[in-house]
């Protein structure tokens, strides 16, 4: 039985930090462990902190945040020679700007809306996003601010692609709240109310976001990789890549 809890990683200290591997997939097959790696930003890290991100055979990064965010708060591994920095935004705003367009659409509806926003105005920068963790050398850590939302929606990608079942993508999803409730309810206190729900990975935003799989890509993500310009041989050497 699939918990989400035997995939995070404690040893490091970045926040809802987890290993992708390990979730079961359709066959009897499961995803490949020590590829690829999820969490939080990793801009607090202090330097004895980024050694052992190094350490832990991290040897790519992938920063999905904004570029104001990356702008603001910098990211440790951006200039560092050890490690193969790769920044694709799958924010097109500011999503500390309360006037921001995409954070006031995200305000109005669910985060699930976004995911979908997602795919379907930047599917040309997930798919460089797939492309380089296609040819990334060695583990892999991406991640957004929290790692949740962006990188939940490049992990659901991963899931769907490599054969996982929808339960265990939402199970999946829902723990990243779990991992950073602490955090985020000292956040939540401080915010309005129709804002409190984008620090939740409630349930609903991930089925929203799989139905859309379901309605736009019949069920079959490899679609939304081909109409975007991903070929088919790199669809099947990702697969290959994620699964065991």
């Amino acid at each position: 039985m699939y918990n989400p809890d035997d995939q995070l990683i404690t040893s490091l200290s970045l926040p809802n930090c987890r290993e992708l591997g390990g979730m079961p997939l359709e066959g009897g097959k499961a995803f490949r462990k020590g590829v690829f790696i999820r969490s939080s930003s990793p801009e607090k890290l202090t330097p004895e902190q980024i050694l052992e991100v190094k350490e832990y055979g991290v040897k790519c990064v992938v920063d999905l945040r904004a570029e104001a965010e990356l702008k603001d708060f910098g990211n440790p591994f951006q200039n560092d020679p050890d490690v193969d920095f790769c920044f694709v935004s799958l924010f097109p705003g500011d999503p500390n700007n309360l006037s921001d367009e995409l954070l006031d659409f995200i305000r109005k509806r669910h985060l699930g809306d976004y995911y979908v926003r997602i795919c379907e105005d930047l599917g040309k920068d997930v798919i460089k996003t797939m492309r380089y963790l296609l040819g990334s050398k060695g583990l892999t850590l991406f991640h957004c601010t929290h790692g949740k939302d962006r990188t939940g929606t490049i992990t659901a990608l991963l899931y769907l692609l490599a054969g996982a079942s929808r339960e265990n993508i939402i199970l999946n999803y829902q723990a990243s709240y779990k991992y950073l409730e602490k955090y985020l309810e000292r956040r939540m206190a401080k915010m309005p109310d129709d804002m409190k729900h984008l620090l939740r990975s409630d349930k609903l935003n991930m089925e929203i976001f799989l139905d859309y799989v379901d309605e736009r890509w019949n069920g079959d993500i490899s679609g939304f990789f081909r109409f975007n310009g991903m070929t088919d041989e790199e669809i099947v050497q990702l697969k290959a890549k994620c699964v065991e």
